[in-house]
């Protein structure tokens, strides 16, 4: 498992709840993620990314959702893929066409 996964979602969403519902007994968001990151065990990092990115899904902060992210890495994906085959196209075209001038 890597680092990325080492928590689980049911984990993080929990995580990120807690943030949300203790914040006004904290002086800062900061503060409410120290004391969270003791009880589950990750560094407050993690877990202050974890809460941006939750921001940024519920649309209260700018920036790229989780959904785009995964729409986007999908594309690059497909595209890699369709110059692959591309290229494998060109190079099969160039063949034939050779064969053809060979005859």
């Amino acid at each position: 498992m890597n680092r990325s996964n080492k928590f689980s979602p049911e984990v993080r969403e929990r995580a990120v709840r807690m943030v949300q519902e203790h914040r006004g007994e904290y002086p800062s968001q900061w503060a409410v993620i120290e004391s969270i990151t003791g009880k589950i065990g990750c560094v407050p990092q993690t877990l202050h990314t974890w809460v941006k990115q939750h921001e940024v899904d519920a649309g209260v902060r700018d920036g790229v959702t989780s959904a785009e992210t995964q729409r986007i890495k999908g594309l690059e994906r497909e595209v890699k893929e369709l110059r692959r085959a591309n290229e494998i196209l060109k190079l099969a075209s160039a063949f034939f066409a050779q064969a053809e001038l060979d005859r």
